[in-house]
């Protein structure tokens, strides 16, 4: 069957469908003159990727709606039953649906005699991550899209051990999804049955109280922050999404006093109407926080994303400008605080290690090293982290002390198996006071870190290709990479050439290719697996500034040349 058959026929299906409501159909009628639109919401299945689901909101099949929730909870109902799985919890964020799509995931498991424990409102998603485990739940679910456009909401789905699912767990999944042919094979329970029969309960505030409780059991400086609050400032912007409460929580639990937040992004918004973009990897993200934090004299500035598991820092700089840190900075600053006072304080465990992806910077690896920790490296994903985490915790070989990804996202403490921006915006405010008590700006320990370690320059460039022309757009770029490898860059050879998607290192497949040139810089290209996006990562170790920024200049001028011109 060709492509456009198969479009029209799911079309028709929807249309008449008896299970699917007349709004839905009326939203697909609105478009019966537009083929490409059609051709858009129903050229596939939303596909259910390790992460688990995200995409447009709407009717259709390609689609995020009640109809393609359903069916995927269907799908991770029967995997659960298979694997002797009873319970669930849910999340949500503050995205157009959440709350819907939530309950929907609730009842189809209700549906399947599977327990649901529901958040009674949006809640950040590590906290999710720690009520799996605090409720000893068989899996997890979030219902967000991170950081994208308001347009957008997603399904993640996490393990017993409270980490996302992996890609041999999800596979099943999947291969369970399939089975579900037909929206009248998904099982269903009403509100009120679910509560009556005990399996639709709802979560309350003693998960909150123990979840800021194990967020502040990693603060390394309590008196110290108490000592320094009166005179240390901190804005801080939720960016209309779900930290407000917990990261304010986990602040004043650990003896923050003066926290000032963005008021116009306080409360919740699905539109994300002061922003382009609900990113705290982008500078715009911050305008509102910047102009605050001028008025009240601000020492850092802190930002959440939506479902809060990202967290952006904007410190000054020598000028007194506000500068913002890229997630690879506040990753190095935060690894050198933490191992820095657990070795001054003699807990530093001598098989301590620090987990990073494989597009994260080395620099903090290189501190990592200096204080005698261990490093490794894992895929682009924080679900790979979490599984190290757990690896460990089960073996007892190695103890965990930080993890991060150079996308803004964090964890210490093994309380979660997800980024945390709760812990993160404390632990990056306390090395903001305990730095300000020594004199220093956590900008000038920045200059003292590349001082001391090396110049370390990052970026990354990416291309937004939608559609289905985009989806091949993308693999046609990937291709060319893979079967042309470039043997030099501006002269410097290529040392190593990495293909992730052969399974190197015993690490899963992936479509990921990296490369390595002889002066230690590298490159890699790699598909966004949430957005419709080719992401291309760059990295350099000068030994100067202007050095390291020149390098990387040319590194990346001289690749995307290329990507550009397969995307045309």
């Amino acid at each position: 069957m060709n492509t456009s058959t198969r479009v029209q026929e799911q079309y028709e299906l929807w249309l008449n469908d008896a299970a699917i409501d007349e709004s839905a159909k009326a939203e697909l009628r609105a478009i019966q003159d537009q083929p490409k639109e059609i051709e858009d919401r129903f050229y596939r299945d939303l596909e259910f990727g390790t992460g688990g689901l995200r995409g447009v909101i709407g009717a259709g099949t390609n689609r995020m709606n009640i109809y393609t929730v359903g069916r995927a909870t269907q799908g991770l109902a029967q995997f659960l039953l298979k694997t002797g799985g009873s319970s669930a919890a849910i999340a949500y964020d503050s995205r157009h649906q959440s709350p819907e799509f939530a309950l929907e995931t609730a009842l189809v498991l209700a549906g399947n005699g599977i327990k649901a424990y529901v958040f009674e409102s949006l809640r950040p998603t590590p906290e999710l991550s720690f009520a799996v485990r605090y409720l000893k739940a068989s899996a997890g679910i979030v219902i967000t899209a991170s950081h994208n456009p308001p347009e957008y909401n997603g399904y993640k789905v996490y393990g017993s051990d409270g980490g996302q699912l992996v890609p041999d767990q999800a596979e099943q999944v999947i291969a369970e999804i399939g089975q579900v042919q037909s929206f009248a094979q998904v099982k269903k329970l009403s509100r009120s049955e679910a509560e009556t029969k005990g399996l639709l309960v709802w979560i309350g505030r003693e998960v909150d109280e123990r979840f800021i409780d194990a967020v502040t059991a990693v603060s390394r400086n309590r008196d110290l922050v108490k000592r320094m609050s009166p005179d240390f400032r901190i804005v801080y912007t939720p960016l209309h999404g779900a930290g407000n409460l917990s990261v304010r929580a986990a602040l004043k639990a650990i003896g923050f006093e003066q926290v000032h937040i963005v008021s116009e992004q306080e409360q919740p918004d699905a539109n994300f109407s002061t922003v382009k973009s609900p990113n705290p990897e982008e500078r715009d993200a911050f305008k509102l926080a910047i102009e605050v934090a001028k008025q009240v004299n601000a020492d850092i500035i802190i930002g959440t994303d939506p479902d809060c598991d990202r967290m952006g820092a904007v410190v000054k700089d020598t000028s007194g400008e506000y500068f913002v840190l890229t997630g690879n900075q506040s990753g190095a600053i935060m690894v050198d605080y933490l191992l820095g006072s657990l070795k001054e304080s003699g807990q530093l465990p001598a098989n301590g290690v620090v987990i990073k992806t494989i597009v994260t910077s080395e620099m903090g690896a290189v501190i990592a090293r200096h204080y005698g920790a261990e490093t490794l490296d894992t895929l682009t994903g924080f679900k790979y982290i979490g599984e190290k985490m757990t690896q460990f915790e089960k073996s007892g070989e190695r103890e965990f002390l930080f993890g991060y990804e150079e996308s803004y996202g964090y964890l210490a403490g093994t309380y979660a198996r997800d980024k945390d921006a709760v812990v993160a915006s404390m632990l990056i405010c306390e090395a903001a006071a305990y730095y300000k008590s020594k004199g220093k700006t956590l900008y000038e320990v920045l200059q003292e870190l590349y001082a001391r370690h090396g110049h370390f320059q990052e970026r990354l460039e990416s291309r937004t290709l939608k559609g289905k022309d985009g989806v091949e757009q993308i693999q046609a770029i990937m291709n060319d990479w893979r079967v042309n490898p470039p043997a030099d860059i501006n002269g410097l050879k290529v040392t190593k050439a990495e293909d992730f998607s052969q399974g190197l290192y015993g690490l899963p497949k992936e479509n990921v290719l990296k490369y390595t040139l002889e002066d230690d810089s590298w490159f890699c290209l790699r598909p966004s697996g949430t957005e419709p996006k080719i992401k291309v990562y760059f990295a350099v170790r000068g030994r100067s500034s202007q050095g390291a920024q020149d390098a990387i200049a040319a590194l990346v001028q001289n690749v995307m040349s290329r990507v550009d011109s397969l995307s045309k």
